[in-house]
């Protein structure tokens, strides 16, 4: 019976943790969408609906300006659906009756919002629980070194450690090692501990934050190797001590967010462009029901997991809808523009068929991601 129970609350709370990724997905859309609705509202446009989600209406309400809001039954989405957008309609106020740069600035709307909120959860990210930066959490009696509890490293090897230019400390920590000549690796000392031996290198520099104040000092790094499964040697390295996150404070947290959410658009653009070359593959990428499958997951390992995915998911619904794929954004401002140039628009229909088939194959793209994903 314990047993039942245990299990019973485990599934319940996994089902919360998956509503709540579904929740943050349509958090997501609802911002992106609510960017053209503010744009569009002010300059002049004539909305028929907002609504969040797709499928059947749960819930409508018309306003005094004609507008519908609705909560329809599928949370994977949702859309600001202006008049005359997809086909001619008289009325002035009409999509496709205003001026380009108007229309330009109503398509940029989502993205334009969706960076923003990258770049609010990104100062809620780095002054909450902190990303990139290490705080010293734990020092290990066994190993010898210059850390105490508390410290913040900032630099080593004289490089600032900052995930915005992939210099993690993990990395550098390796960079240091590989960079280390023949004679170098030679000079080292010889600790046992818990019947492990390492050579001890009393050679790493680091700049760390002590009290308020900035020092440098020597840190030991310890090196073991044993041989890995494919017969070659795994190295290990350590420094004797651990880290989490460091939280920045309010000053700290303004200056960062923005480089930070504009290294995760990057992060996307670096990724789409390694899809296009071959570089990853379909185990890579993922639909909405990967992506709602994955945050559950790592929610439910640390809350703070969740709080990173904010700004890159946000980054990431940005980056994508500014591509120039038919049904984005980024195409129907392609289109615009042409029009703009040419001083009249390419034929409606024409333009309609195009994003009418580029929605299709994205549909399609993503439910075969996410069934590959299940059956694989």
């Amino acid at each position: 019976m314990i047993a039942m129970l245990a299990s019973f609350a485990s599934v319940m709370t996994t089902i919360g943790y998956v509503l709540l990724a579904i929740l943050v997905l349509l958090v997501m859309i609802t911002i992106h969408e609510f960017g053209h609705y503010t744009f569009g509202k002010w300059l002049g446009f004539k909305i028929d609906e907002f609504s969040i989600g797709f499928g059947k209406a749960l819930f409508k309400k018309k306003l005094k300006s004609g507008e519908v809001f609705s909560i329809r039954l599928i949370p994977l989405g949702g859309y600001c659906a202006f008049a005359g957008e997809d086909e001619d309609d008289a009325d002035p106020r009409a999509f496709n009756n205003q001026k380009p740069w108007k229309r330009l600035t109503v398509q940029f709307g989502g993205v334009f919002f969706n960076f923003v909120s990258a770049i609010i959860f990104a100062f809620i990210l780095l002054i909450a629980f902190g990303y990139d930066v290490p705080k010293v959490s734990e020092v290990d009696p066994d190993f010898q070194t210059n850390i105490q509890t508390n410290d913040i490293i900032r630099e080593i090897d004289n490089t600032t450690v900052d995930f915005i230019t992939d210099n993690t400390a993990n990395a550098l920590l390796n960079e240091h090692y590989l960079s280390m000549s023949d004679e170098e690796k030679e000079n080292y000392t010889t600790v046992t501990i818990d019947d492990i031996t390492y050579k001890c290198y009393n050679n790493l520099e680091m700049t760390i934050e002590r009290d308020d104040e900035m020092q440098e000092i020597l840190v030991n790094m310890y090196v073991y190797t044993e041989p890995s499964a494919d017969g070659q040697e795994l190295t290990h390295l350590y420094v004797g001590f651990s880290t989490v996150p460091y939280q920045h404070n309010f000053v700290e947290a303004v200056s960062r967010c923005v480089p930070l959410a504009a290294a995760f658009a990057w992060k996307v653009l670096v990724f789409l462009w390694m899809l296009i070359t071959g570089g990853v593959g379909l185990s890579d990428i993922g639909g909405p029901f990967t992506t709602i499958s994955t945050i559950a997951e790592y929610s439910q390992q640390n809350i703070a997991n969740l709080f990173v995915f904010l700004p890159f998911i946000a980054a990431n619904l940005a980056v994508f809808n500014i591509l120039p794929i038919p049904a984005l954004d980024g195409a129907r401002m392609v289109f615009t523009t042409i029009e703009w140039i040419r001083g009249k628009p390419i034929n409606r229909k024409v333009e309609g068929y195009i994003h009418m088939v580029g929605l299709i194959i994205l549909f399609a793209l993503v439910i075969f991601v996410d069934l590959y994903h299940l059956f694989t």
